[in-house]
């Protein structure tokens, strides 16, 4: 693929007026941190207790920092041990390495662990080289948004229609940047209308860098990608010369049997993929680690051929001088066993998480059946294999599912959800004046409560949401 200095037909004037700047995209977690505590009020106004299927958040029972804080300390002294103490002020070496000036890409030793550990997950061999850290799976977002806005030229970046909030959050951020989405059926991207968007793009006069996804458990979509329909959306991006960045932050949440969960663009194709990882589900979400890797060769000015890796490594050095060797240090806890010896796979980790994600999302579908089982000609939602979701589809064409009707939600029945109509892109409205107006995405991975009360709460909130469908719908 080419990334080129070009003269841009679109404008960047300096001087831009402030009604001229683009409103952007706000994302729907901070939409709703910032949300939840008027929607509490109204709720009890009602006298109506709040039923959370909203909150993407990960679980207070999976975020309980105990048990990795002990892993930490386990590590650290395992350091100790091995690394030894400076002679002359008896600070540990790992100590001093940790706090001093570093490099960029951070540490060696969390890379070439994530690198063996993550590797051997998916049977690819990684160079530790190319793993750049990134602040969370966002970070990487940012990271490759710059990387391609350098040039200056006018963009087009081909994702799905819906996709993730906080990528249409910081694309669109630059004023050279324009959308151009996919329609998605039970499979994902429509493959034809994928290439027909990216030879528009180019057509409008766009230099298309890289198409983005969310193929495990999709954000908002809640299902994931087939292996076949992977494999159809990767030849067409060879053939177009556009790179797959796949975001996967569920990656280890999933709830297929191992032999049929579909694997990763990356193990299909690293020189055609942007691979991005976070430690925000697997691990802990406030540390924000994450990794970006690829295998991939551009072409810059004058035909020279470079590895992107080589690029984004710049682009991230004139962001993010110093990782934070701390945090990475940390994380590279879960990646080792109680000895210090390196884990041979990551899912025991994982394990820990889905035993409560596994059983929320059963209370979330075993209890939409109860509820709306019988009415199927009305309502459809989606059984995710991965990640936190589930889509709920209206069908019948009397119901809008717009702000007012989330308004109503809480004030009503004391139910947060989601709308759908904020994770499509301007042009899939174009196309669709009803896109995501009649959906609510479900989130089954938060509750304020753990345990046995956890499921009772869950239990409750879907039972309240599906009494409320009902009302909303004429179904008495």
């Amino acid at each position: 693929m080419a990334y080129k200095q070009s003269s841009s037909t679109v404008t960047n004037d300096k001087n831009l007026k402030a009604a001229e700047i683009r409103l952007q995209p706000v994302s729907v977690t901070r939409k709703m941190a910032a949300s939840l505590p008027g929607l509490r009020a109204q709720a009890e106004e009602q006298g109506l207790r709040i039923h959370h299927l909203g909150a993407g958040y990960p679980h207070p029972e999976v975020t309980d920092p105990t048990s990795f804080l002990e892993a930490t300390n386990r590590w650290f002294a395992h350091l100790r041990d091995v690394d030894g103490v400076n002679d002359r002020d008896l600070i540990p070496e790992y100590l001093r390495e940790m706090y001093a000036y570093t490099d960029t890409l951070g540490p060696l030793s969390p890379r070439n662990s994530f690198a063996t550990v993550y590797g051997a997950d998916w049977g690819l061999a990684m160079d530790p080289a190319r793993l750049i850290p990134t602040v969370g799976a966002t970070g990487g977002i940012a990271l490759l948004c710059s990387t391609f806005e350098r040039p200056g030229q006018a963009l087009a970046y081909i994702t799905d229609a819906p996709t993730y909030a906080g990528f249409l959050a910081r694309s669109t951020l630059n004023q050279n940047a324009a959308i151009y989405s996919v329609d998605m059926d039970a499979e994902g991207p429509d493959p034809a209308q994928f290439r027909a968007q990216i030879n528009q793009a180019r057509e409008d006069g766009y230099f298309v860098p890289f198409y983005y996804t969310v193929p495990d458990g999709h954000n908002p979509a809640g299902f994931s990608f087939g292996a076949e329909r992977r494999r159809a959306l990767l030849k067409i991006a060879q053939d177009e010369r556009v790179l797959v960045v796949e975001d996967a932050p569920y990656l280890y949440i999933s709830y297929a049997d191992p032999s049929e969960r579909p694997m990763p663009f990356m193990t299909l194709d690293p020189t055609q993929t942007v691979h991005l990882f976070t430690g925000s589900k697997i691990g802990l979400p406030g540390p924000r680690v994450g990794f970006a890797y690829t295998e991939a060769v551009v072409e810059i000015a004058d035909g020279e051929m470079v590895d992107l890796t080589d690029l984004l490594l710049t682009e991230a050095s004139a962001d993010v001088l110093f990782q934070n060797p701390h945090a990475l240090r940390s994380f590279e806890a879960l990646l080792r066993q109680d000895d210090g010896s390196i884990r041979p796979s990551l899912w025991p980790v994982a394990e820990e998480k889905l035993a409560i994600y596994r059983e929320n999302r059963r209370i979330l579908l075993d209890g939409l059946e109860d509820e709306l089982g019988q009415f199927r000609d009305r309502f459809h939602w989606t059984e995710p294999e991965a990640g936190f979701f589930s889509v709920f589809t209206f069908k019948q064409a009397d119901v809008v599912t717009d702000d007012a009707f989330i308004q109503k939600f809480v004030e009503r029945y004391g139910v947060v959800v989601v709308p759908m109509y904020d994770f499509y892109p301007d042009d899939a409205r174009e196309r669709n004046g009803r896109a995501g107006l009649n959906q609510l995405r479900l989130s089954f991975c938060f509750s304020e409560s753990t345990g046995p009360s956890r499921r009772l709460e869950l239990t409750e909130a879907v039972r309240a949401f599906g009494q409320a469908v009902k009302a909303e719908s004429g179904i008495s």
